[in-house]
């Protein structure tokens, strides 16, 4: 459901204003009035309304139109404004445009052409939003923008504060934490803050490769340095020379390549598997492990002085359930994001949503999360997520209790069934959380009485 759009509307003629109100209602266009443009501005800059766009008249009180539209350009606002003029202002209107005015209409005015004015005027601002939200979502993608670590809790904003530190200096960087909580995203933020930022940033998840590819694939080898070898091929240290190499899952080497690895640290030099000619590197290394690398030391899976060289500086990203604080920040930057993806315009979370989301143990941290509001940007009908829409979940996942199990719709991906089977479950399900409440069920479901009328006796004609 496309929500309601809505128009600022500042003019100082009240008759004027009540005519073009009495309009864009019958359009169903919702128009906030004001008669003084800094009044208006005050309540943007204090975020208290959101419109679509603006209509403005060009004569006003205290400040002229122009000047509005410069103040409201020099606050970074970018809404497009539409400046109402009489006829012998055309050359003044003309000048408005050049400082930043969207479009201009003439009085008297002619209700149609301002209807196809700010249409198009909605469009360019639904336009810039979704650009703006693909841009920043593709930047965070490729770790250009390190303020792509999402947080407000205490140790976040303490282990920004160390990367900042730390990125400017070429020490080797340990980071631990369990699965999902981030790990990459803070080794792109460190070289994106470091002077090696313009350089490679390159990455391998070392337990994701056959331990006979991964000597290859981090060194390099000489063409014929065994079978399948039918070329010499740079390795992953070359690559990211001048740069970093993120080695992800490090705890996973087998110790022979550990011995080469810290013999790499030590000489800042490699050698390409088959052959004998050292060369030169200049590599900044971040490691990465979800194990307990103290603990792989005593159990001599892990060499300890390979260790120490890796833990120069140590840092410890906490998992999610222990800073709750941030997941409704990341929950709001990962619908953004997944609305951009998916031209969707769901404007947030209801309380329902929210209280799900800080119950949840979240295991997975914030890879689970994030594909959790990805699921729920799917499943939602309206223009704000709510709890059911988190509801396809497999209650092994959850992490709730029995209590909670009665509030979940399970769905077995492995369990294929035809849609208007599941949606028949899917309905019941609403009706009976609802207490069998039609009306809540409708609405919750984003359908009419006689459609949920209509389902319910396609499942059961005596519900």
């Amino acid at each position: 459901m496309e929500k309601q759009k809505m128009i600022l509307l500042i003019e100082d003629d009240i008759d004027l204003a009540e005519l073009v109100t009495a309009f864009f209602r019958q359009k169903d266009i919702q128009v906030v009035h004001f008669t003084e443009p800094l009044a208006a501005l005050k309540q943007l800059s204090e975020n208290k309304l959101s419109p679509d766009a603006i209509v403005t008249d060009l004569n006003l009180p205290m400040v002229t139109g122009v000047e509005f539209i410069k103040r409201l350009r020099a606050e970074g606002f970018h809404l497009p404004v539409i400046l109402v003029t009489v006829s012998n202002d055309v050359d003044t209107a003309v000048e408005a445009i050049e400082a930043g005015a969207y479009d201009f209409v003439v009085k008297p005015i002619h209700f149609p052409q301002l209807l196809i004015s700010a249409q198009r005027a909605f469009k360019y601002t639904s336009l810039h939003a979704e650009n703006m939200d693909l841009r920043s979502t593709l930047d965070v993608t490729k770790g250009v923008n390190p303020e792509g670590i999402i947080g407000k809790s205490e140790s976040i904003r303490k282990l920004l504060e160390l990367a900042r530190r730390v990125s400017k200096s070429s020490a080797t960087v340990s980071i631990t934490g369990e699965s999902g909580t981030g790990k990459e995203v803070f080794a792109k933020a460190i070289h994106n803050w470091s002077p090696r930022a313009k350089k490679p940033f390159v990455a391998i998840n070392c337990s994701a490769i056959p331990e006979n590819l991964l000597e290859s694939e981090l060194f390099g080898h000489a063409k014929g340095a065994f079978t399948g070898a039918i070329d010499k091929k740079m390795g992953l240290f070359e690559e990211a020379d001048g740069g970093t190499l993120f080695l992800d899952e490090i705890g996973d080497l087998s110790l022979p390549l550990q011995a080469k690895l810290l013999r790499v640290l030590q000489e800042k030099e490699i050698k390409r598997v088959g052959e004998n000619q050292p060369r030169s590197i200049d590599v900044r290394v971040v490691a990465a492990t979800h194990k307990d690398l103290r603990h792989e030391v005593l159990e001599k899976r892990f060499r300890e002085d390979l260790f120490f060289r890796l833990n120069v500086i140590p840092i410890k990203i906490p998992p999610l359930r222990d800073r709750r604080e941030d997941i409704l920040p990341l929950a709001e930057h990962f619908l953004r994001k997944f609305n951009a993806l998916n031209g969707t315009v769901i404007r947030g979370f209801k309380k329902s949503a929210k209280e799900f989301l800080l119950t949840q143990v979240w295991r997975g941290n914030v890879r689970e999360l994030e594909n959790a509001v990805e699921r729920a940007v799917v499943l939602t009908a309206g223009d704000e997520i709510d709890m059911t829409s988190f509801a396809l979940f497999d209650d092994q996942d959850s992490g709730s209790g029995d209590d909670d199990k009665k509030n979940a719709f399970v769905f077995k991906f492995n369990e294929v069934e035809p849609l208007r089977e599941v949606e028949k479950k899917y309905v019941q399900f609403i009706f009976e959380r609802n207490n069998r409440a039609k009306e809540m069920t409708a609405r919750a479901l984003g359908i009419d009485r006689k459609t949920l009328y209509r389902k319910l006796q396609e499942i059961d004609p005596s519900l």
